[in-house]
C-alpha cells in the first residue's frame, strides 16, 4: 500500500543522487499517536515542510513562511506528494535536480486528530480529502491546536494554516526566527551548507 502512495515521490528522485530515504525499508509508525515532523528546507526558496504521520506514510505540506503560533495569521501550505516514514529523521543535503538544498529536523513530536463532523470523529485521510483538518501538536516547539483549510484544489492544492486560539497561541512569539536549529542535531541549514563544501 505504502509503495502506491510512495509512487510519486520516488518518481521525482534518483535515489543514487540524492540521500533522501527511499522508503523501501517498510518502517512503521512508532507509537500509539502518530508523529509529526517539521523540516526546513533551504532550497532555491525557503520554506517548511509540515508532515503528518497518516498510516503508512507522511501526508505532507510546504508552507513558504513557516508555521505560526499567532491565531490572526495564516499561512499558505500548498500539499506535496506523500513521503515515507523515515523521512521524519531526515537531515542533510540534497544534491543537485528536485529540492536541491538543505533539510533540518525543525520541530516534531506526536499529533493528535481532532477533527468531528456532526459529532463522529473524522479520520485523518478522510479529513485531508474533505479539505479540512483540525489538530493537536506536542511538539518542542509547537503545542497545541492547528487547522489546515484547503483553499485550492488541482494539481498542487492549496490550503491555509491556521494556528487556534488556545493556551499554544501567542502572537508576540515567532518560532521560525527566534529558533532556528534542529531539534533532532542542534545544526542550522547553513552548519549543514558549510559542511558540504
Amino acid at each position: 500500500m505504502a509503495d502506491d502512495k510512495l509512487e510519486r515521490y520516488r518518481s521525482k528522485r534518483d535515489f543514487d543522487r540524492t540521500s533522501e530515504p527511499s522508503g523501501r525499508g517498510g518502517r512503521k509508525g512508532r507509537g500509539k499517536e502518530p508523529r509529526f515532523v517539521i523540516q526546513k528546507h533551504a532550497a532555491s526558496s525557503l520554506h517548511y515542510d509540515l508532515r503528518l504521520e497518516a498510516g503508512d506514510v507522511l501526508k505532507s505540506w510546504a508552507v513558504p513562511k513557516g508555521p505560526s503560533t499567532d491565531p490572526r495569521e495564516k499561512r499558505l501550505a500548498v500539499e506535496v506528494e506523500d513521503h515515507p516514514l523515515d523521512y521524519a529523521d531526515f537531515e542533510g543535503a540534497i544534491g543537485e535536480g528536485y529540492g536541491e538544498g538543505q533539510v533540518i529536523v525543525w520541530d516534531r513530536g506526536t499529533y493528535r486528530n481532532l477533527t468531528e463532523r456532526d459529532g463522529e470523529a473524522v479520520d485523518v485521510e478522510r479529513a485531508i480529502a474533505d479539505g479540512h483538518l483540525s489538530f493537536w501538536l506536542e511538539g518542542e516547539k509547537l503545542r497545541g491546536g492547528y487547522t489546515l483549510q484547503r483553499t485550492r484544489g488541482g494539481a498542487k492544492p492549496q490550503w491555509l494554516l491556521i494556528k487556534r486560539r488556545d493556551e499554544g497561541a501567542d502572537a508576540r512569539r515567532n518560532p521560525v526566527s527566534s529558533e532556528p536549529a534542529s531539534v533532532l542535531s542542534g545544526r542550522t541549514v547553513e552548519d549543514i551548507a558549510s559542511e558540504e563544501q
